[in-house]
């Protein structure tokens, strides 16, 4: 079984809470939030009041991204504005380990995102404190880019340490995910897919999220 987290960075903010109404009626499972700084990486997105707001309307836990420096003085606050999992990068994060420490005991799920060119090793420590792992795909700060490829083998390495260890830390796949490659993507062992313009760029957003949904797999590869 796998998860379905539509990206709303993708959406039309305009009209945004059309949007997670879509989600909403949808078959996804986890509403992904980005919140970028234009420090961390080069964008900014939103923040807590936007989070709030999407909370309000939202019938899908949040799955909520800090693309952010510093994030541990903002934890409390996503808490309070509705997040569900939260998620910090490995590269921002002086003490990581004390950083998930604080997330699971808010009440949240923890998680940590790494960038393409950081090694899966670099998490031996902490995977036990984890409840998912994501694998940036492309270049953290921009939608719409397209999926390294090298993604695959980072997947089917994390999931080897997972399954040796037996853990129950899911790896959610963010960036460049669409119906050309979410086959290969949870071959190698994803549990969720984040789906941006995939989904809010296609001409039939439920049904998109809905044929991401029923990708059906045998074994892995």
């Amino acid at each position: 079984m796998h998860y379905i987290a539509p990206s709303i960075l993708a959406s039309n903010f305009l009209e945004l809470g059309k949007d997670v109404k879509l989600i909403n009626e949808s078959e996804a499972d986890y509403i992904h939030v980005d919140v970028m700084d234009g420090s961390f990486v080069p964008n900014i997105s939103f923040g807590q009041p936007i989070v709030k707001q999407v909370k309000s309307v939202a019938e899908k836990p949040l799955d909520v991204h800090l693309m952010i420096d510093n994030p541990d003085q903002y934890l409390e606050s996503f808490k309070d504005c509705g997040a569900d999992i939260l998620s910090v990068h490995y590269e921002a994060c002086a003490h990581l380990h004390r950083t998930l420490q604080a997330i699971r005991g808010l009440g949240m799920k923890a998680g940590v995102a790494i960038n393409p060119h950081t090694s899966i090793s670099l998490l031996e420590d902490v995977l036990e404190d984890l409840d998912q792992v994501i694998i940036m795909s492309v270049n953290p700060g921009f939608g719409g880019q397209k999926f390294i490829y090298q993604t695959l083998s980072k997947i089917k390495a994390l999931k080897d340490r997972i399954v040796v260890r037996n853990l129950n830390v899911h790896i959610e796949i963010d960036g460049g995910v669409g119906l050309q490659n979410a086959e290969s993507i949870l071959s190698a062992g994803a549990d969720i897919l984040v789906a941006g313009s995939s989904v809010f760029k296609s001409d039939d957003p439920k049904d998109t999220i809905k044929r991401l949904k029923s990708i059906e797999l045998n074994t892995f590869i």
